[in-house]
């Protein structure tokens, strides 16, 4: 197992540091909306780690390292046995338990509603206290992924988090975690602050105050980092790329993403209402339900092309759930390539030899050049036959109809929408998009378009089954395959993590994008 290394500060640079230079403001994009560590959403979370630490953490292509616990091991089929760090405490000089731990595990599996972790956590079948400083985590089976997916459990106090509210954890009574940093405030549409916590088990932090302030338009937030306003900024679009790089007071950092654009299909309905003949009404059947018809949608997509130049450069294409460095990427499979002439051979014999019309619906303010990508996509498709009518929508308004309500069940028949799963896992991605739904399992529980093959679901079973990581990886590959090979959704392109920072600054990227105080420091 590696040992986690952290770049550390010693307290004699700390205090000769001036005062100015131990505050890190950090323009970001999306707006925390809560700071409830176990509610599942991309932006809170990424601040609620500087303050809520797990178990396990993530190096930048999300494989794990010790955390919250130095060591844990395998000790049955049915059992991982996970040894907190001597000494761990919260930011109140309180020791961190074992029985802490077993209520953020019970309290992450427990709560409702949208946002949560019940996907991670489908494995587990009960978490107890060994001694003080070991927890055992049973599970439903072999679950040879558990430390991956301990990855995304904050670890709260029982004693103060139970029964709390959002208000308890916004600077209140539950605002207490193990991180370098303690929560201060949440305020709504504005920012979050946090100050370095007195007590943490690694070395202090260089940064006194990190200030996470919400500016949603690009050119605002790149204005800002221009402008001396803030120190660094995240998702820095395509377009924007020369103006940070070429600024005296800036530079641009790109690596690798995990964020994968894809195209959901309804598997699942007879008949839809977005699939029209040439008389503008429904067809009788389902024409997506037609392997035929997905594999000429596939066909008809030159990934290049949309990563280049509808994205400018800001996407890298993919074919499959994890890009190169990633857990489960199979570089045995390619990228397709786009066959114009292939998908119209495959429409006529599917039986739709004059094509037919579709609408797709996507965002139009979920990542930058999200409706332009959309609209090229339905270039690509109209170019071989299926006339492509483009709906985008507002963020709030397209989840919203693309969940259904709370039924996951979307009015939609062909959606683009970006997904990551926390784990960076790619046989987590497909256990939570494409994986036949059980609720008693916590499988599929994103699987919007309701896919269900057997074979997929049984080289699932066989990822959570193998112990040995090398063959636990093919056993991805060989999952992935049958996905791919029946199009059951259409990786598109992977987004690149983008960061404009100040000139005297360093930045490590990170595969899930997410903007760590603890990653930056000042240049050597």
């Amino acid at each position: 197992m590696r040992l986690l290394r952290p770049l550390l500060m010693t307290a004699a640079l700390l205090t000769a540091l001036p005062a100015a230079a131990q505050e890190l403001r950090i323009g970001f994009k999306a707006a925390v909306d809560g700071s409830d560590p176990h509610q599942n959403y991309t932006p809170n979370r990424n601040v609620q780690l500087h303050v809520y630490e797990p178990l396990v953490f993530q190096d930048p292509f999300m494989r794990p390292l010790p955390g919250a616990a130095s060591s844990w091991r395998q000790i049955s089929d049915e059992a991982w046995e996970f040894t907190l760090r001597e000494g761990l405490t919260f930011h109140d000089g309180t020791p961190v338990t074992a029985d802490d731990v077993v209520f953020s595990i019970k309290r992450a599996r427990e709560i409702t509603g949208l946002r949560t972790f019940v996907g991670q956590t489908r494995s587990i079948a009960s978490a107890e206290a060994k001694d003080a400083r070991t927890v055992i985590i049973r599970t439903r089976g072999l679950s040879t992924l558990l430390p991956n997916q301990m990855a995304v459990i904050a670890i709260v106090s029982r004693r103060l988090a139970e029964g709390a509210v959002e208000a308890d954890f916004n600077g209140g009574r539950a605002a207490i975690g193990t991180g370098p940093y303690r929560w201060v405030r949440l305020s709504q549409g504005q920012d979050v602050v946090l100050e370095r916590a007195e007590r943490h088990w690694r070395e202090p932090e260089p940064w006194q105050r990190v200030t996470f302030r919400f500016i949603g338009n690009d050119s605002a937030r790149v204005a800002a980092l221009l402008a001396g306003d803030v120190d660094v900024i995240d998702n820095v679009p395509a377009a924007l790329y020369g103006r940070v790089r070429d600024s005296d007071r800036s530079q641009l950092i790109t690596g690798t993403g995990l964020f994968t654009l894809y195209m959901y299909l309804d598997h699942f309905r007879d008949q839809v209402v977005y699939a029209t003949g040439p008389d503008g009404q429904p067809l009788a059947r389902n024409p997506i339900r037609d392997p035929r018809v997905r594999q000429a949608m596939n066909l008809a997509l030159n990934r290049a092309a949309l990563a280049e130049r509808a994205m400018e450069g800001s996407a890298d294409p993919i074919g499959q759930f994890a890009g190169p460095g990633f857990i489960g990427h199979d570089p045995s499979l390619p990228v397709p390539a786009q066959d114009i002439a292939q998908a119209r051979r495959l429409l006529a014999e599917a039986g739709y030899p004059d094509g037919f019309g579709l609408t797709i619906h996507c965002t139009n303010n979920r990542f930058a050049g999200d409706s332009r990508t959309c609209q090229v996509v339905g270039q690509m498709l109209t170019s071989v036959g299926i006339r492509v009518t483009v709906d985008a929508l507002p963020t709030a308004v397209f989840f919203r109809r693309a969940n259904g309500g709370q039924g996951l069940d979307p009015e939609f028949t062909a959606f683009m929408a970006i997904f990551a799963s926390s784990t960076g896992v790619a046989s987590e991605t497909m256990s939570s998009i494409l994986r036949t739904r059980n609720a008693a399992l916590g499988q599929g529980p994103l699987n919007r378009g309701r896919y269900s093959n057997p074979a997929m679901d049984a080289a699932l079973d066989r990822v959570d089954r193998t112990l040995d990581d090398a063959e636990r990886e093919r056993a991805m590959g060989a999952a992935a395959r049958i996905a791919i090979e029946d199009n059951a959704i259409l990786p598109i392109f992977s987004l690149r993590a983008s960061y404009g920072v100040r000139r005297g600054l360093t930045l490590t990227p990170r595969g899930d994008q997410y903007t760590m105080a603890t990653g930056i420091r000042t240049a050597p």
